[in-house]
């Protein structure tokens, strides 16, 4: 899944920060294979993640991360974050 994220202008800061206190959370989730905040632009965020399963992308979708960042959007960010379903055609990991 690919969620991309356009900070209001001031907020970058607090985006990123966001993003680094996010992955405390997404470390329970026990069917979030991978999970990465990362920055595309001076203002563009996002997060990218993958799981096993449809089961387990739909247990991410209702958990403490998605719950937090749908809280402090209004706050934090020009525009409602777009979500991607995205699928894994080829990688090379661990």
């Amino acid at each position: 899944m690919l969620v991309r994220l356009e900070a209001k202008p001031g907020k970058e800061q607090a985006v990123a920060d966001f993003l680094r206190g996010g992955l405390a959370l997404v470390e329970l989730e026990p069917d979030t294979t991978t999970w990465y905040g990362i920055q595309l632009g001076p203002s563009t965020f996002g997060i990218f993640d993958t799981f096993p399963d449809e089961a387990g992308r739909k247990v991410h979708l209702g958990g403490q991360v998605a719950e937090a960042l749908f809280a402090h959007a209004p706050e934090l960010l020009a525009a409602e974050p777009t979500i991607e379903m995205v699928d894994i055609l080829a990688s090379k990991g661990a």
